[in-house]
């Protein structure tokens, strides 16, 4: 999902269809990281949670909740992927 400093209808529209904000699948989420050279510890320090947290996301086990720190992240993992396109299209979706 493309975002730009403009409005973002699809991220829009999934917020009403799913009541929250959209994340990347979690089989991006730790390659995506790790393509930016950033730490679990890194990353939960900027959205304000534990390490434990990050690790647990990046697993899908946990998901953020609605809320700042899930925009947040949403947002970390959207800018990682236009940075790193090549995690998107090499990382296989099960």
């Amino acid at each position: 999902m493309k975002v730009t400093a403009t409005h973002d209808p699809v991220s829009s529209v999934d917020v009403l269809l799913h009541g929250h904000t959209p994340l990347l699948p979690p089989v991006f989420r730790g390659p995506l990281r790790r393509a930016a050279g950033l730490t679990q510890r890194q990353v939960a320090q900027a959205i304000g949670v534990q390490p434990l947290q990050i690790l647990r996301w990046e697993a899908g086990e946990a998901e953020p909740r609605p809320g700042e720190r899930r925009v947040a992240y949403s947002r970390l993992l959207q800018g990682l992927a236009q940075q790193h396109p090549h995690v998107i299209t090499s990382t296989a979706v099960p």
